[in-house]
């Protein structure tokens, strides 16, 4: 029996899992509506790319309702689990990347925007895009899941399967060596010290 769609926006991920696996089609369209945007901003973050990214959010997703059938309430978190499955799969992607020549790469994405203040938060999200490309893999991770998805440290420590101290750490660094590379573009961003 499926429950009225309005009543599934208040159950838990997992409860909404195993009414799908039930055969609950608006428990799916609900996870679904809940679940997909933060999996793409997590891959658009870590990959840098809108396109790769919605084909890595489509493949966790995927993933997830095969397991559904399968999935154990209260072992873990839905997101928990989402989110590694998501990170993994863009951690694919990055190696085969290496190999892969300049030319062979697709032009990134170039939106016109409509207004000044469109173009500054590009510019801005470019800038970070770019800093974060260039941090280590683990390090990009944790701050994508710590400051930009807003996870918890311990979540984060299930997602990478290292501990909360290795988290702060990592992310730790991470901010350091974002604010290095931002450093001399203040002004070029926008921000001043009123700001800041």
């Amino acid at each position: 029996m499926e429950m009225p769609s309005d009543a599934l926006t208040t159950l838990p991920d997992d409860a909404l899992l195993v009414l799908y696996a039930n055969g609950d089609r608006h428990a799916a369209q609900a996870l679904t509506a809940r679940l997909l945007p933060r999996v793409f901003r997590q891959a658009r973050h870590m990959l840098g790319d809108a396109s790769e990214a919605e084909d890595v959010a489509q493949d966790a997703m995927v993933r997830l309702w095969r397991i559904a059938p399968d999935w154990r309430q209260g072992e873990a978190q839905v997101t928990t689990w989402l989110y590694r499955v998501t990170a993994n799969l863009c951690t694919d992607r990055l190696r085969k990347r290496r190999g892969v020549g300049l030319d062979e790469i697709a032009e990134p994405e170039d939106p016109a925007p409509s207004a000044a203040q469109r173009l500054q938060d590009r510019a801005r999200g470019d800038a970070l895009q770019q800093a974060l490309d260039q941090l280590p893999e683990r390090q990009r991770q944790a701050v994508v899941l710590r400051h930009i998805e807003g996870l918890p440290n311990p979540e984060i420590a299930d997602v990478m399967e290292i501990s909360p101290r290795a988290v702060e750490s990592l992310t730790a660094r991470g901010k350091r060596a974002l604010a290095a590379l931002l450093a001399g573009r203040r002004a070029e961003l926008g921000y001043d010290d009123e700001t800041a």
